[in-house]
């Protein structure tokens, strides 16, 4: 039994002594196109079961709504006045791979649904799955110090200055956004949308805390 605490203590010394590590450019682009693609396939099903959600999307998706305008070309403008944030807070290299995240995201948008089509789904299904995998994204994203800036550009600083939890701070302000939907939306698929948020945000609570992750 000493013997296995012992291995114990020497396995949690090795771990709290690991250096980080520097992501390579190719490490970096692949987790970018990944990550995206769980975002775009999450909205997807959104999307189809006309769901709503938090963040910077989520002002995309009631943005698009409320007017028709293609969601990817929102987006895109939405995240404009926020990279000089990104880019005086969180450096130049944060910066250049948060904007191919948005760019990608933007036009991946715009072209999942001409790949994949999604003829009937059901909505309580849509708002748990599309919220994991929009969670997931973001970790992948995150994990490689980018986003989907906006909001995530905000949450990810204030993490990273005061050591608050991404997943409580992106809770808050996406109940706000749904809040803000409901005169767009029916008692259902508000709920639904809250499901959706919630879903979303206990991937990223859960996978996404300061301190777990030690590369960069």
């Amino acid at each position: 039994m000493s013997g296995s605490g012992s291995l114990g203590r020497a396995v949690s010394g090795t771990i709290g002594k690991l250096v980080p590590q520097r992501h390579s450019p190719l490490d970096d682009a692949q987790a970018i196109v990944t990550g995206t693609l769980f975002v775009a396939l999450g909205l997807l099903l959104f999307k189809q079961a006309g769901l709503m959600t938090g963040g910077i999307v989520g002002l995309a998706f009631l943005t698009h709504y409320a007017t028709g305008w293609a969601f990817g070309a929102v987006f895109f403008a939405l995240n404009l006045p926020f990279y000089l944030l990104a880019w005086r807070r969180m450096g130049a290299r944060f910066t250049l791979k948060t904007m191919a995240a948005v760019t990608l995201l933007s036009v991946g948008s715009q072209w999942l649904p001409q790949l994949l089509t999604v003829q009937s789904i059901n909505p309580v299904f849509a708002a748990v799955a599309g919220g994991l995998l929009v969670g997931a994204g973001f970790v992948v994203l995150f994990r490689h110090k980018a986003s989907l800036g906006g909001l995530n550009v905000l949450v990810m600083w204030l993490q990273e200055r005061f050591g608050w939890s991404a997943g409580k701070l992106q809770m808050g302000i996406d109940a706000l956004i749904l809040l803000a939907s409901w005169p767009l939306m029916d008692a259902q698929r508000l709920g639904l949308s809250i499901l959706a948020a919630a879903a979303m945000n206990f991937a990223l609570a859960v996978n996404h805390k300061p301190g777990r992750y030690v590369a960069f």
